[in-house]
């Protein structure tokens, strides 16, 4: 039998099948090599919609186990959050995804007022609340100014929100 890590076409393998054995199976080919997580970060930039939701999963794999290859590519998911025809899936694991990575701190102004829009804005799904909160939240640690105003922002929002984003909370508030 063929070792799948040898040699595989990325995007065939996205197209073939979605499931968390296939999502496991890219991030094991992809393992450290920022070569192939750079393929990976071409077909999720690249689309359509459906190839890039199925390359966010494989992403967020790959960016909780090695941080390091997703660091090149911040600028532009910060881009892709600020679009307004982002879907909620997408934004959702562009989300979930920085919450493993070191943000820079070139972006970190931008990508707090983004975070702090989307817990702020009631028509976004709960997921994308609950990991703008934990990417927020590693930026504001170490301003006690911006945890202040993370603070006011989630307790804005607990009355309306589920269980789930309570549960987040609990580090912010």
């Amino acid at each position: 039998m063929r070792s799948i890590r040898s040699k595989m076409n990325i995007r065939e393998a996205l197209l073939a099948e979605h499931s968390k054995r296939r999502t496991l199976e890219i991030a094991d080919h992809i393992g450290e090599d920022p070569a192939r997580f750079g393929e990976l970060m071409k077909i999720f930039f690249a689309g359509p919609y459906r190839v890039t939701q199925r390359a966010a999963s494989p992403i967020n794999y790959c960016a909780e186990r090695h941080p390091k290859l997703i660091r090149p590519f911040l600028k532009r998911l910060v881009a892709e959050l600020e679009r307004a025809d982002v879907h909620d899936a997408v934004r959702r694991n562009i989300l979930r995804s920085l919450q493993f990575v070191e943000i820079p701190h070139s972006l970190k102004a931008r990508l707090y007022s983004l975070c702090l829009k989307f817990i702020a804005d009631r028509s976004q799904p709960v997921a994308v609340k609950v990991f703008a909160t934990t990417v927020a939240r590693k930026i504001a640690e170490s301003e006690p100014a911006l945890m202040n105003e993370l603070r006011l922002v989630v307790r804005q929002q607990l009355p309306h929100e589920s269980i789930a984003f309570h549960k987040r909370a609990r580090g912010v508030v």
